[in-house]
């Protein structure tokens, strides 16, 4: 098969690859994978659980050759877990020990013709939705349990909530746009990039600022969900929180640094780690995705998996003002 294979910072190289054997999982031919941030921070060195030689992506859809759903179009749940925990038996599998995903090691990703998947991991995609908006389930997944999360934290309506999400790319739109559906009105999102502040400005649905030279008052916002997460982001999300209020933590930008822990005591504040999404939760996002209720999903762009290089690359220099690259085979 022919496959996109990350080799070294900065590297990836299109080339054959060695069929994926399914064994006790199934293989899909892939139709499309999204390029995430993960994929990014494995691209530029920064992420050691996804050493080269690595298939990298995970964010997938295309069609099963085998199991129940032989022929059919399916979403791939990307998580995998041992289904035996008491995280996986108390409905947490997200959060299971022993966990895995594709795209980091021992799994490959779907950069490729070909991916092996695990049957259960296996949605089959509603008909009417096409393939491209379906391989979106991942991401907005991950917004999906980050609202879940929030909204359980929050002493009022998210109607009645002022809310900001920390970062206009794919995650910090997906958040937006599960906030909107589920009623959020006040919705502002902290971008640092001049090009994709313009993107988000001409959907005319949120606000968008710079947080280095427009920042709103500190303590105005009841929710904060940070899709970066980083030092600055941190600092800005602990900055922007009112008393009582709730921070969700999605992105993994960095480990250290940004949260004040004396602010988050002293007015009682809740952070929340958020990671992935429950199998019922990868579902029902796909679902909703099917029956319209995440609004317009007009903010990717497609290319060839061949030149999948080229995109990182141009990802790498800030010069893509769509939100996510899908790379197609």
């Amino acid at each position: 098969m022919k496959a996109l294979v990350y080799t070294g910072p900065k590297t990836l190289v299109f080339r054959d690859e060695p069929d994926p054997q399914a064994n006790e999982d199934v293989v899909v031919k892939v139709d499309v994978c999204g390029i995430c941030g993960s994929d990014m921070h494995a691209y530029l060195g920064h992420d050691e659980r996804r050493p080269p030689p690595q298939i990298l992506g995970h964010e997938a859809a295309g069609v099963a050759t085998s199991g129940a759903y032989k022929g059919r179009r399916v979403a791939l749940n990307p998580l995998v877990t041992c289904g035996t925990c008491d995280a996986c038996r108390g409905g947490r599998p997200h959060v299971c020990r022993s966990r895995q995903i594709m795209s980091m090691m021992p799994r490959a990703g779907a950069f490729a013709e070909l991916v092996r998947a695990p049957e259960q991991n296996l949605v089959p995609i509603p008909e009417g939705l096409a393939t491209d908006i379906a391989a979106l389930t991942e991401p907005l997944a991950v917004g999906y349990h980050a609202v879940n999360l929030g909204e359980r934290a929050l002493h009022m309506p998210l109607a009645a909530a002022r809310v900001a999400v920390i970062g206009g790319g794919a995650i910090g739109l997906c958040v937006a746009q599960v906030l909107e559906s589920r009623g959020a009105r006040n919705i502002l999102i902290a971008e640092t990039s001049a090009i994709r502040r313009v993107r988000l400005e001409s959907k005319g649905r949120f606000g968008a600022y710079d947080p280095a030279s427009t920042p709103p008052a500190a303590a105005s916002m009841d929710l904060v969900l940070d899709a970066y997460g980083g030092t600055a982001s941190r600092s800005e999300a602990c900055r922007l929180v009112a008393p009582g209020g709730a921070i969700v933590h999605i992105g993994l930008g960095s480990a250290e640094g940004g949260i004040d822990v004396r602010k988050l005591t002293l007015q009682e504040v809740t952070f929340i780690g958020s990671y992935c999404y429950t199998p019922v939760e990868f579902r029902e996002t796909l679902a909703g995705l099917a029956a319209g209720i995440f609004g317009p999903i007009d903010w990717t762009e497609a290319r060839p998996l061949s030149e999948g290089g080229t995109a990182f690359a141009e990802l790498a220099a800030g010069k893509v003002a769509s939100a996510k690259i899908l790379l197609k085979m």
